[in-house]
């Protein structure tokens, strides 16, 4: 199979994908295209929306879909690091009595890790999911043990309840390649959830892809071309981020205390090469940028006192600057 026909067959993968989806999610397209994004892009999603969301069975079905490992993390204020990582148990040998180590692995060690309510628990423990959201491994007792790709994080936040939460360092927030806003469903898809969840369930998700179909895809994101236009649309959107500095629109000025730094351009130059071949196209455009620039960029522009007065959010600050930020055609 050649690369042309394998962008068509991630097409197929993705419409088949939200048919599965669909026997158990109602509506939010779009959260599950951008996680599916994330997956092909090697990236990590952070899910913010209000209980009952269906964000972890959301999660759930998509590992199902995918025929993939799942674990989930509950994160709790008491969780320790090694209740992520994993831990050395002392083992007695009853033949000869001798005692050794035996590291035993944590649910880290899977394809797709929940990690629910993460703000939930002190930063050291937030911390423990660095190392392998970065590098792929884990470093525990000494020894460096990889995690089998694909790899990807997707953890959950709730915005109300703030009360005995630790909010996320920013470099951990970095980490992240998506901010995921998880809305509230139209009147039309609450009813269908209603008729759908008070019904014995019928459908059950069938398996679309494998592992080695996803890192084949992974593989093939590497290969599409991005034009220099394209690279300098996307430079020029994270450079405009960064207040007092010769790229700063004047709301920036206003409104940022501090802008996105470069792994910001870089998640949006995969992310748009990601959506492309999604929707079946072998090169990205810039639609495919401002498709996925929000998610990119609410949780790496942060906000000064100004702008909370007024009642600016991010997805403000980026929808003025998309509209400010011109498309350079090749002459």
């Amino acid at each position: 199979m050649n690369d042309i026909q394998l962008v068509e067959k991630t097409a197929q993968i993705r419409n088949k994908v939200h048919q599965e989806m669909g026997k158990r999610i109602i509506g939010q397209k779009e959260i599950i295209d951008q996680i599916l994004i994330s997956v092909v892009s090697r990236g990590h999603c952070l899910l913010v929306g209000v209980p009952g969301l269906a964000k972890t069975l959301m999660v759930k079905t998509l590992s199902e879909v995918m025929d993939l490992n799942f674990n989930r993390i509950q994160f709790t204020p008491d969780l320790m690091p090694s209740d992520i990582t994993g831990t050395e148990v002392l083992e007695e040998d009853k033949t000869t009595g001798s005692r050794k180590f035996r590291f035993v692995k944590g649910p880290i060690f899977s394809n797709v890790l929940l990690a629910d309510e993460i703000n939930r628990t002190p930063p050291k423990t937030q911390a423990a999911l660095l190392e392998a959201m970065q590098e792929l491994h884990v470093t525990a007792a000494g020894n460096t043990m990889e995690i089998d790709a694909p790899f990807f994080v997707l953890a959950t936040q709730n915005p109300i309840e703030q009360e005995g939460t630790y909010p996320l360092p920013e470099a951990q927030l970095d980490r992240f390649m998506f901010n995921l806003k998880v809305e509230y469903p139209s009147k039309s898809e609450e009813l269908e959830i209603a008729r759908m969840t008070t019904l014995a369930e019928t459908d059950v998700p069938e398996k679309v892809i494998g592992k080695s179909e996803i890192l084949e895809i992974q593989n093939l994101l590497r290969k599409v071309p991005a034009s220099q236009e394209l690279l300098q649309f996307a430079i020029d959107i994270v450079s405009a981020t960064r207040p007092k500095t010769p790229d700063a629109h004047s709301f920036i000025n206003k409104w940022v205390q501090w802008g996105a730094g470069p792994r910001a351009t870089q998640n949006l130059i995969m992310g748009a090469k990601a959506n492309a071949i999604l929707h079946g196209k072998p090169v990205p455009e810039f639609d495919d940028i401002v498709a996925i620039a929000h998610p990119v960029l609410r949780h790496r522009i942060l906000l000064n006192f100004s702008a909370e007065a007024e009642g600016i959010d991010t997805d403000e600050i980026v929808t003025k600057l998309i509209a400010a930020t011109p498309r350079k055609s090749r002459v």
